[in-house]
C-alpha cells in the first residue's frame, strides 16, 4: 500500500485510456520518481475498458494477421534506450529487441512489422515495468472499468464515475487518453443500417476496427458477396480477416511471385473508394532506428518567416496552406527526389513529381471492362512495387515520400492551433491535401500489397473502378457496388463492410463519458476562428498549448484535466501516432513529459525530486 506517514492522504491522479498515450504519461511520470521517498504519497489509477495496459486498438486477444505499418525498431515506448541496466522507466528496449529478449515472442529484426497483439504485449510490459518500478510513496492501481462520468467536486478536484464497483473515484487531477472514438452514424451509415435492418442476411458493418467487427461466418457466410467501402489501411485488415482469416495461404512459386491458394471458405470482395488506388506500400525500410530527416526548405523558421510577413502585411498570422505551407513540402519533396536519384547514379534528373498523378492515376481514364480496369490497376500496383523494393532511402519515389512522414512536426507548426485560415484549413488542407498525403505517405508493408495483388489475379478481390459508388437496390433487396468508369462493373452484395477509420468528432462521439461532459459543459468543442472573428466548429476537444489542459464551455481553463491524443484531433493534426523513436525527442515523447511534469508539479512531487537533483 501507499505510504501515507504523518496522515498524509494521497494525491490521485486518474489516467482514463491506456493504450500508447496513457502509457506514455504513465512511463514519464515514473522515470521522473524513480529516485526519492517524499512525504507526499501518490495514488494513480489506471483506467480502461478493454484491457489494461494495451487499450482498445492494441488488445492482446486479436488475431495475428492484423499489423502494424512502422518496422518495429522504430517503436519504442520508452524514454531512453537501453543503458546496460534493468529496463525501467527512462531507459528501456524498442519493440525488436524486446521481442527478440523476452520468451514466447515473435523474432523481430528491426525492420519487421509487428502485429498489433504483439505491440499490445510489448505495452503491458511496459506498463508492468512502470509499476514495479515506482518508489513506496507511488501505487499504480489498474482498474478495468468503463468510465460513464466526470464531476467537478464542490471541494476541488474530480468525481470520476465507472460502470462498476467502486463506481466513485476522487481525483485531484485527470488525464483523458481515450483513443479511437465509435461516432454515431451519419447520413449515408444510417442510410445503409436503415436499409440492412429489415432483410435478413443483409449486413451493414461499420464504424470500428476490423478485429471489433464480426466478419466471421455466421455473418458472412463462404460464398457471399461482399462489398468494402475504402482501400486504405483498414481494408487490408478485412482482406486477411475474410482470407487468412478463413484458411486461405499465400505461397510463393517458382518465379519468387506470391499467390493465394484458397481454402474455399472466402466470400467474394467487391471493393473500392473515390480514387480506387488501394493505398500503396511503404518502401523497404533502409533506414537507422535513430533516423532524423533535417528539412531544407520545410523549416519552422520558414513558418515562423510566413507567420511574421502575415502579421506584417494583414495584422495576423493564419496562414493560407496552399500558399504558404504546400510550396514548401512540394519543394521537400522534389529536393529528396533528385538527390535520391542523383546518389543512384542518375546523371538527368527525373519528371518533378506530381503528387495528384500518384494518388489519382486513373484521372480522366474509362474501361471498356471491369478486366480492362483490373489490368490497368495490376499495372499500377506492379510499379509501386517496384519502387517499394528499391527502398526508402536509396528509391527516390519512397524517399521522397517519406518525407510527408517526416516532416509532420513542422506541418503542426503551421497547422495546430488555429494556426491556418478557417477556410483554407477546411478546403486547401483536410479537404484537398490530406486524403492524398494520407494515401502516399501511410502505406502498409510491401507484403500486403504483393497479398492484394495476388488476390486480384486468382479473382477473390475484384476492384470496382475510379469514384465507386455505393448504394442499395430496393428489387433485390441487396447492396450495390459500381464505377461509373467502368462499363460492366456493377456488383451486388449481401454484405456491406465500411473499411473507413471513423473520423474523431466530439458531437457525434457515442462514449457515455464524452457526452456527459459534452451535456455537463466540463469540455467544449474547438472552433477554429478567423481574423475578422468568423468561427468554425471542428469536432475537436478544446485544449490550450501544452501541457494540453482541457478548456470548459464557459471558457475556463481546467488547470487539473488534460486530454492527449485522438481526442484532440483537429485543434492537432495527426494525433494517432502511438509511439515514440530510439534515443529520438519525439513529439509523442515532449507531450508525454509536459503532462507528467504539471502533474507532478501540482502534487508537490517533481519540484522535491529536482530539489533532491540539486
Amino acid at each position: 500500500m501507499t505510504n501515507t506517514r504523518a496522515g498524509c492522504l494521497p494525491r490521485t491522479l486518474v489516467v482514463i485510456g491506456t493504450g500508447p498515450r496513457g502509457i506514455s504519461v504513465l512511463e514519464a511520470m515514473a522515470a521522473r520518481l524513480a529516485a526519492g521517498d517524499p512525504d507526499q504519497p501518490l495514488r494513480v489509477y489506471a483506467v480502461d475498458d478493454t484491457e489494461v495496459g494495451a487499450g482498445r486498438v492494441w488488445r492482446t486477444d486479436q488475431d495475428d494477421w492484423y499489423t502494424m505499418n512502422t518496422v518495429a525498431g522504430q517503436i519504442t515506448m520508452y524514454s531512453g534506450v537501453p543503458d546496460g541496466g534493468p529496463w525501467r522507466p527512462g531507459a528501456g528496449p524498442a519493440l525488436d529487441e524486446w521481442a527478440r529478449a523476452t520468451e514466447g515472442e515473435e523474432d523481430l529484426g528491426p525492420d519487421d512489422y509487428a502485429s498489433r497483439r504483439t505491440y499490445g504485449r510489448y505495452l503491458k510490459s511496459v506498463f508492468h515495468t512502470v509499476r514495479r518500478s515506482l518508489p513506496a510513496h507511488v501505487e499504480l492501481v489498474p482498474l478495468h472499468r468503463r468510465v460513464t462520468g466526470l464531476e467537478r467536486r464542490p471541494v476541488g478536484g474530480w468525481l470520476v464515475e465507472l460502470d462498476r464497483a467502486p463506481f466513485l473515484v476522487a481525483a485531484n487531477q485527470v488525464l483523458l487518453a481515450t483513443g479511437h472514438p465509435v461516432n454515431t452514424p451519419d447520413a449515408f451509415e444510417q442510410r445503409m443500417l436503415d436499409f440492412a435492418e429489415t432483410r435478413d442476411a443483409v449486413h451493414y458493418l461499420h464504424g470500428d476496427s476490423a478485429a471489433d467487427m464480426p466478419l466471421g461466418t455466421r455473418t458472412i457466410p463462404a460464398g457471399t458477396t461482399v462489398a468494402v467501402k475504402g482501400l486504405g489501411l483498414s481494408f487490408y485488415d478485412v482482406m486477411l480477416a475474410l482470407t487468412v482469416g478463413r484458411g486461405g495461404e499465400f505461397k510463393r512459386n517458382t518465379e519468387d511471385r506470391l499467390v493465394y491458394l484458397p481454402s474455399g471458405q472466402e466470400p467474394r470482395i467487391v471493393a473500392g473508394s473515390r480514387s480506387s488506388l488501394p493505398i500503396p506500400a511503404r518502401g523497404v525500410n533502409q533506414k537507422a532506428p535513430d533516423h532524423t530527416y533535417r528539412p531544407v526548405f520545410l523549416t519552422k523558421s520558414a513558418i515562423e518567416a510566413a507567420k511574421e510577413r502575415q502579421r506584417r502585411t494583414h495584422g495576423h498570422e493564419q496562414l493560407s496552406f496552399s500558399r504558404h505551407v504546400l510550396p514548401l513540402i512540394l519543394q521537400e519533396l522534389e529536393h529528396v527526389h533528385q538527390q535520391t536519384h542523383r546518389e543512384a547514379g542518375g546523371r538527368d534528373p527525373l519528371p518533378p513529381l506530381d503528387l495528384e498523378k500518384l494518388a489519382r492515376p486513373f484521372t480522366g481514364e474509362g474501361f471498356a471492362s471491369p478486366e480492362a480496369f483490373h489490368a490497368r490497376l495490376l499495372e499500377v500496383m506492379r510499379e509501386d512495387l517496384r519502387q517499394a523494393h528499391l527502398g526508402n532511402a536509396r528509391g527516390p519515389l519512397k524517399a521522397a515520400l517519406d518525407v510527408l512522414r517526416d516532416t509532420r512536426a513542422v506541418v503542426r507548426e503551421a497547422t495546430d492551433f488555429g494556426g491556418l485560415l478557417p477556410a483554407s484549413h477546411d478546403t486547401e488542407f483536410v479537404r484537398d491535401f490530406l486524403p492524398g498525403n494520407a494515401l502516399l505517405s501511410a502505406g502498409p508493408p510491401v507484403e500486403r500489397v504483393e497479398q492484394l495483388v495476388a488476390l486480384v489475379e486468382e479473382g477473390t478481390v475484384e476492384i470496382a473502378g475510379p469514384e465507386t459508388r455505393f448504394d442499395t437496390c430496393e428489387k433485390t433487396g441487396m447492396f450495390t457496388v459500381s464505377s461509373p468508369r467502368v462499363a460492366g462493373s456493377r456488383r451486388r452484395a449481401a454484405v456491406l463492410v465500411d473499411a473507413r477509420i471513423p473520423t474523431p468528432d466530439l458531437r457525434r462521439d457515442t462514449s457515455w463519458l464524452t457526452r456527459s461532459m459534452l451535456a455537463s459543459g466540463v469540455v467544449s468543442e474547438y472552433r477554429r476562428t478567423g481574423p475578422h472573428g468568423d468561427s468554425r466548429p471542428t469536432g475537436g476537444l478544446n485544449i490550450t498549448r501544452s501541457p494540453f489542459r482541457v478548456v470548459a464551455a464557459d471558457g475556463t481553463v481546467h488547470d487539473d484535466l488534460y486530454a492527449l491524443g485522438i481526442p484532440t484531433e483537429h485543434t492537432r493534426w495527426f494525433t494517432q501516432v502511438g509511439s515514440g523513436k530510439p534515443g529520438l525527442n519525439t513529439l509523442f515523447r515532449q507531450d508525454a513529459a509536459a503532462i507528467a511534469e504539471a502533474v507532478l508539479q501540482d502534487v508537490g512531487l517533481l519540484e522535491q525530486e529536482q530539489e533532491r537533483a540539486a
